[in-house]
């Protein structure tokens, strides 16, 4: 996939001319801790490797997509007290991604995606309302934070025990190994622990979940295959949330 980072003027302004919907990705994340295994890049990791592999998919529907620069920080307040855990305010990230939709537009692209990973719930709530006043089919979310696309991914995923465990240590694997600390990793034991049900108690961070290690989940059991799987469904996501914003069959 080409990147708008790496574009020239001129390339760009060629592509804008074409007559295929050109489409920028723009990838959301966060700098949270994700176990003493894992990079704290990790979700930004995710939403990059899930937008190259939906190129195949977008381009086959007659759509040009490229991948926009990151935007690595959000709200991730839910892993305070653990180093690494840069957050921002809610309000923040949506101005500055509304800013980003904008300027792209105006540019001259058809359509802007965020695709984020960071499942922090004020965070995806901050990215959705960063399309919410966007022109019809002008952007979209691709976030696998819905029903929709949650019922789609791992069993560990749909329990809500997946924060640096077996489902987001498979995709670092698959996307980018080098990060991994796979001795860490082995060594660490599953951990029953649902963010999903901490957070419907009303629990605010993973400490009051009993979160010691900022991970939960089962990481030893990740394998390289496995993100690739994953992956596969998210770039169907990817695809799909954009191809029906423009009107397109996915």
């Amino acid at each position: 996939m080409q990147h708008l980072a790496t574009l020239t003027t001129v390339a760009l302004k060629a592509l804008v001319d074409a007559p295929e919907p050109l489409v920028a990705l723009v990838p959301v994340g966060s700098v949270e801790p994700h176990g003493p295994h894992l990079p704290l890049g990790t979700d930004t990791t995710i939403s990059l490797g899930a937008i190259v592999r939906s190129e195949d998919r977008l381009r086959a529907a007659g759509v040009m997509p490229l991948l926009a620069p990151a935007v690595p920080y959000g709200v991730t307040d839910y892993a305070d007290g653990f180093a690494g855990a840069v957050s921002i305010p809610a309000a923040t990230l949506t101005a500055f991604l509304v800013a980003v939709r904008d300027g792209l537009l105006g540019e001259g692209f058809d359509h802007v995606c965020f695709v984020n990973n960071h499942l922090e719930p004020e965070h995806d709530a901050a990215v959705r309302a960063a399309v919410e006043d966007a022109p019809q089919g002008k952007a979209s979310v691709a976030c696998p934070l819905t029903r929709r696309w949650g019922r789609t991914l791992s069993d560990e995923y749909k329990r809500g025990n997946c924060h640096a465990g077996r489902y987001e240590t498979s995709l670092v694997l698959a996307e980018d190994p080098d990060t991994v600390d796979r001795e860490r990793a082995r060594a660490l034991p599953a951990l029953e622990i649902s963010l999903a049900s901490g957070i419907k108690q009303g629990q605010t961070t993973f400490a009051a979940m009993g979160i010691e290690q900022a991970y939960t989940g089962a990481p030893a059991e990740a394998t390289a295959e496995e993100g690739e799987d994953m992956y596969e469904r998210l770039a169907t996501m990817v695809a799909t949330e954009v191809l029906e914003a423009l009107g397109l069959t996915a």
